[in-house]
């Protein structure tokens, strides 16, 4: 069916009706008997309802904006860090005015005072919220056990930080009985000690110290100066070993102190080791093997009595 040049041009007439007025514009060409249509160059031939409609948006700065709300959060934290830090100093400044036994009754008042406010908690009723929290003459013994515990500990630390420096001095959980980065091995009463570093920077060499346990007084037992493999491994680090066959029988705590060129210590790791006594690691072997032959007899009795597992 051929159509008219009129009805033609009805009908592009008619479809424009589905386009956005000033976005669009149609061609109409006739040849001869057949009249058609073109969309102009660059125009969408789909009508505007069925077009993918894309929003442009604006170029934001989100990552920055990101990255300095994480620095500023960041930030705070070591504020508060400092704080914190700041505080704590200031409080042991208050508390070394005081002897051990004027510092244990200052912690034990301020304690009771706490146990006091929680105690004091009424409803509207009177009735008491914690009526437990209240003191008696036991709980303030314990109190004062237990705080005196505390500020024993709190000077003790504060006397061992005193001969310490290094890694040691910024890391408290390198302290002794930790072990931190001083590993250990008791092989037939000697003990072998070994550490690592990651880099070393003006490094001489290493020293490594004992002290009986219990005991202040550290003393040198060898030192790169005369031992080779002490000394320094290069600015890459690596791995260090040194045999102990010099030590009797008990609890002995190793330091590992690294020396610079310019002569100056930095004590680098520690730990606590407990050599045993011949007669020690034989009954530590006995009770060993009685516990393994103890497990097998009773899954042997168990097997025996219920041959079916209880099926």
């Amino acid at each position: 069916m051929k159509l008219s040049a009129a009805a033609t041009l009805a009908f592009a007439a008619s479809a424009s009706a589905f386009t956005a007025p000033a976005a669009r514009s149609a061609i109409v060409s006739q040849k001869g008997n057949i009249v058609s249509l073109k969309m102009a160059d660059g125009e969408n031939p789909l009508p505007f309802f069925a077009q993918q409609t894309t929003e442009e948006k604006p170029a934001t700065e989100a990552a920055p904006a990101e990255a300095s709300a994480g620095a500023e959060a960041a930030n705070a934290v070591i504020a508060d860090a400092a704080k914190d830090s700041a505080k704590a100093a200031a409080r042991d400044a208050e508390l070394n005015k005081l002897t051990v036994e004027e510092e244990v009754e200052t912690l034990v008042q301020e304690e009771m005072k706490k146990n006091k406010r929680m105690s004091n908690l009424r409803n509207s009723a009177g009735v008491d919220y914690a009526p437990w929290m209240n003191i008696s003459e036991e709980d303030e013994e314990g109190i004062r056990q237990l705080m005196k515990e505390k500020t024993e500990a709190r000077r003790k630390r504060q006397e061992e930080e005193k001969s310490v420096s290094g890694n040691l001095y910024l890391d408290s959980q390198a302290q002794e009985l930790s072990g931190t980065g001083l590993n250990y091995k008791v092989i037939g009463g000697e003990v072998e000690l070994e550490w690592a570093t990651k880099s070393e920077s003006g490094t001489k060499g290493f020293i490594v110290k004992r002290r009986p346990a219990k005991t202040e007084e550290f003393s040198v037992i060898a030192s790169y100066a005369d031992w080779g493999p002490l000394q320094s491994k290069g600015a890459d680090g690596g791995v260090y070993r040194y045999l102990d066959d010099t030590a009797s029988p008990g609890g002995w705590v190793y330091r590992i102190s690294e020396c610079d060129n310019a002569g100056s210590e930095a004590d680098l790791c520690q730990c606590l080791v407990d050599v045993q006594t011949e007669d020690e690691q034989r009954a530590a072997i006995i009770a060993a093997v009685g516990f393994v032959a103890f497990g097998v007899i009773a899954v042997v009795a168990g097997l025996t009595l219920d041959p079916l597992g209880g099926v």
